[in-house]
């Protein structure tokens, strides 16, 4: 069987359509209880009852990690805080975190939301599942080992790091799928080959589950070619419960995003204004099957599109690209938008490099320069002439892909600051 809850999956899109309008008119019931909706639902005279078509969703105002920062702990509440039983938060840098309830309902609905991504991708009750998130507010680890376990699979909550524990329990417990984010599968494939193991004959390893940060089709294609499974992308964000919004199917060809959940918006990140299928833009969701914290026009500030057409796996909710960066993540150099993800993209086409890089931007004199490290792969030359060419390759295609030239380092294998968590890209050096 292809489908972990057919008839949803498959739904007609006229029925999709009417059960999406039926749901975020009760939405709209439920946010009103909260004191942030409350109000402005009240001074913009909303009500369920003037909501009479998907398109008068453009009648309420976006929501934003602000108006979260603005609202902690529980301005968002839409349910008495008893009715709650567990809050998530994120890590924010400055000011308030971001807080997210949840109820029962929610939680087993987050639940089921999961264990459908990861029956879309072949996983099965018969699978060991290994989760390498961290545990705790994140909520990367709670909602894939409530999914997997959901879906009725041996899940091991290993969480973050402790890399050759990791391998251990892959080996031993014969872990057939991984929940990782892209860097550190990197990372954790460097290590099998450095003890003598070789994780595509001698693990079970078959499946993983990516996500968390952003990472190019090359580097998929490497985390594949190192351990030997197949890589699925997974896009979460916790504002919208956690993983699960959308995940990939076996087609790999886009990212389908749950409609039975979250109504899907892409517009212009300058005009607000919507963009058409097929066209870059920002990610805007409202979730629609949500008791304790319903948020409405959330702009994600995630960059994508919808892509046009239909899936040959015969799912007929809307796939997203794969995320090209995020509107407050993109970096401005001499007038150029630039998102680390485009470098990455040219770093992964050169075998002869290792996996760890670092942009630093900083001002030199009156300009503002970029300088890319990368490692070497320590099976490379240490002859000068042949890094020189290289060198020069390499800067010749990042010129060509970003419009300016970057300063290009080439160091040892080992020479970068390696993390067991999300990697830290970019350093920001620049006074503004």
């Amino acid at each position: 069987m292809m489908y972990w809850q057919e008839e949803i999956e498959t739904m007609n899109r006229s029925d999709l359509e009417e059960l999406q309008l039926k749901r975020l008119k009760k939405t709209i019931e439920s946010a009103k209880n909260s004191s942030h909706y409350g109000k402005l639902f009240s001074e913009l005279n909303i009500t369920s009852e003037n909501i009479h078509s998907l398109d008068d969703l453009r009648k309420i105002p976006f929501t934003t990690k602000d108006d979260l920062r603005n609202c902690y702990p529980f301005g968002m509440a839409s349910i008495p805080l008893k009715d709650c039983v567990r809050v998530h938060s994120s890590s924010g840098t400055t000011g308030n975190p971001t807080v997210v309830l949840h109820s029962k309902k929610d939680l087993d609905e987050w639940a089921n939301q999961v264990a459908r991504c990861m029956y879309m991708v072949g996983l099965r009750d018969t699978d060991v599942f290994q989760n390498t998130s961290g545990y705790g507010m994140f909520t990367g680890g709670l909602g894939f080992q409530y999914g997997a376990e959901k879906l009725g699979a041996l899940t091991v909550p290993a969480a973050a790091g402790n890399t050759k524990r990791q391998i251990k329990f892959i080996t031993d417990f014969g872990t057939t799928c991984l929940h990782i984010i892209p860097s550190y599968a990197t990372r954790l494939a460097e290590v099998f080959y450095e003890l003598g193991i070789d994780p595509r004959k001698e693990t079970k390893l078959k499946t993983i589950c990516i996500g968390a940060e952003p990472h190019s089709e090359e580097q998929r294609k490497r985390i594949e070619q190192l351990l030997g499974v197949k890589a699925y992308n997974c896009f979460g964000m916790s504002e919208m419960n956690g993983p699960g919004v959308a995940f990939e199917c076996t087609e790999q060809n886009g990212l389908h995003i749950w409609e039975d959940y979250v109504i899907v918006e892409i517009i212009d990140p300058v005009t607000l204004e919507p963009v058409p299928d097929g066209t870059i833009g920002e990610l805007v969701l409202t979730t629609i099957n949500r008791e304790a914290m319903p948020l409405i026009r959330y702009r994600t500030r995630d960059l994508t599109r919808i892509i046009p057409g239909t899936c040959p796996c015969g799912r007929t909710h809307k796939r997203l690209d794969r995320f090209k960066g995020r509107s407050d993540d993109m970096i401005i150099l001499k007038g150029v938008n630039i998102f680390p993800i485009q470098i990455e993209k040219i770093l992964m086409n050169f075998k002869e490099l290792a996996n760890n890089y670092l942009i630093t931007i900083e001002t030199v004199g009156n300009s503002d320069e970029m300088q890319v490290e990368v490692e070497i792969s320590d099976l490379f030359t240490d002859d000068y002439s042949t890094l020189q060419k290289l060198s020069k390759n390499i800067t010749h295609q990042l010129k060509d892909e970003l419009l300016i030239t970057p300063r290009l380092k080439l160091v040892a294998k080992g020479s970068l600051p390696v993390q067991e968590g999300k990697a830290i890209r970019v350093r920001d050096l620049r006074k503004f």
